[in-house]
């Protein structure tokens, strides 16, 4: 017989399970697939991702344009069971908006235990603080101050 075969799970529920894993389910904005934190450790921006199951070298790819910081991931995995076989693959995407004080020329990365680390430099010096800018009047356009006479 070349029947459909049902699934074979220790799930009660194996209709429930398929309905789950079904593709609405896997709606999701490609911005919740990459979960990440930042944080200031010292003078460097730190953004953590996990990217757990990829090859950083192969998959991964970051660019740090005019303050905004992209990493793209492309995710392939494949489960073998005793009468099956099961595999997911997709893109995932990430941008992030940096702080205005970075330093777009210090950038590095690192990825270990699934976690994907992009550091960037902050500025150290501080920037100059506005200046008052008195304003000058013409000399037509005088006018009196509040309780003189006119």
């Amino acid at each position: 017989m070349g029947g459909i075969t049902r699934r074979e799970s220790g799930w009660p529920f194996p209709d429930l399970l398929e309905w789950l894993e079904s593709p609405l389910m896997g709606m999701r904005s490609p911005a919740e697939l990459i979960r990440i934190e930042d944080y200031v450790e010292g003078d460097r921006y730190i953004v953590r991702a996990e990217l757990p199951g990829i090859d950083p070298s192969r998959d991964v790819d970051i660019t740090l344009t005019n303050g905004v910081l992209e990493i793209r991931a492309e995710k392939s995995e494949e489960m073998r069971e005793r009468r099956r076989t099961e595999f997911h693959y997709g893109s995932l995407y990430r941008s992030i908006t940096l702080p205005p004080d970075v330093r777009e020329d210090d950038v590095q990365a690192t990825y270990k235990d699934g976690v994907l680390e992009v550091s960037v430099g902050l500025e150290t010096e501080k920037k100059a603080e506005g200046r008052r800018i008195p304003i000058q009047r013409t000399a037509g356009e005088e006018r009196p101050q509040i309780g003189e006479a006119t």
